[in-house]
């Protein structure tokens, strides 16, 4: 039973050594930045079995035109100077696979939640 067992567990440690990243791609979360908060960019690997593999700051290299980051967020002040960041991701076990993406930063300010009053059993705007 160990022989077999331990046969398993040599044939199971191959197979997930031998899956190597195809291809990054951006996941993105949103379709703009926020101003003066932490923004997660989200990177993705296929790998060569075709299933996918979240990826972070470990496995990726960010850099930015503006902003700076922390992990995979890129943190942006609370009054940008620009209205749009170049977002570059590159593999740190290959750095010929990199990926770019332009994402605009919101402009307009979040509209007010809506506000649950038990007194009309309504939701309110503030």
């Amino acid at each position: 039973m160990r022989y077999i067992f331990g046969v398993l567990l040599c044939l199971f440690s191959l197979a997930v050594q031998g899956q190597k990243i195809e291809s990054i791609h951006f996941h993105l979360y949103t379709d703009s930045l926020k101003k003066g908060t932490h923004n997660y960019i989200n990177v993705d690997a296929k790998m060569t079995d075709g299933s996918w593999r979240p990826l972070t700051s470990r496995d990726i290299l960010f850099k930015s035109d503006y902003g700076t980051f922390e992990g995979n967020n890129l943190i942006l002040p609370e009054s940008p100077a620009v209205k749009k960041v170049t977002v570059t991701a590159t593999l740190r076990s290959d750095t010929l696979q990199t990926k770019q993406v332009t994402i605009w930063i919101k402009q307009q300010p979040d509209p007010p939640l809506p506000v649950y009053d038990k007194n009309t059993d309504m939701r309110r705007r503030r």
